[in-house]
């Protein structure tokens, strides 16, 4: 049964909507075996460090974020199903997919804001979680005021970022010691800007 979460978050449009993925178990290890998963390096004082997942990108046009230049990988059928039902979720349309795969607890995401200017001033992230469960984490950036908040993303749902939220808001997949399952995260999301 499918459950909608408001999280709270002033400044922000941010929408859990759980069991909302239809078959999910299929999808998941489809993805696990048709995507050719690769590890990126982002560079940090001048130093390449390899991201701490595994990471793909989909879609019409380049995406470029954190320094990483990603050439889009064609679309395949597993996902187009995956960009409908994001599609059909936020009433947006998304013209590329960022893929993410989560080995173990010890792979992660830093604090960031999907705040690039190539996705405009108050874009729509649709993040798709299948296989295990992580937590996402939100904090405010330095100019706004409110609290640290958690959630728990479960198999199957969909959160859903739009309005200021890039803008005043910043978030986090952190590490975790708990024995969690392979994870394959997908944000849906439309590039405006084409180089």
């Amino acid at each position: 049964m499918t459950k909608t979460i408001l999280v709270d978050l002033p400044g922000a449009n941010v929408c859990l909507y759980q069991n909302i993925i239809r078959d999910a178990d299929k999808l998941f290890k489809r993805l696990i075996d048709e995507i050719d998963w690769r590890t990126e390096s982002i560079k940090l004082f001048g130093q390449k460090h390899p991201l701490p997942r595994l990471t793909r990108w989909m879609g019409d046009t380049s995406y470029t974020y954190s320094g990483i230049e990603n050439q889009p990988m064609a679309w395949t059928r597993t996902i187009q199903k995956i960009r409908h039902q994001a599609e059909a979720i936020a009433k947006s349309r998304f013209n590329g997919v960022l893929l993410n795969l989560y080995r173990c607890g010890q792979d992660s995401m830093g604090w960031h804001a999907d705040d690039e200017i190539s996705l405009g001033n108050h874009p729509t992230i649709v993040s798709v979680n299948l296989g295990g469960t992580r937590r996402i984490r939100f904090k405010p950036k330095p100019h706004f005021n409110g609290k640290v908040v958690s959630l728990e993303l479960p198999h199957a749902s969909a959160l859903v970022m739009r309005g200021e939220t890039q803008k005043n808001w910043v978030h986090t997949i952190p590490k975790t010691t708990k024995p969690v399952g392979l994870r394959i995260n997908l944000t849906f999301r439309k590039v405006l800007n084409t180089p």
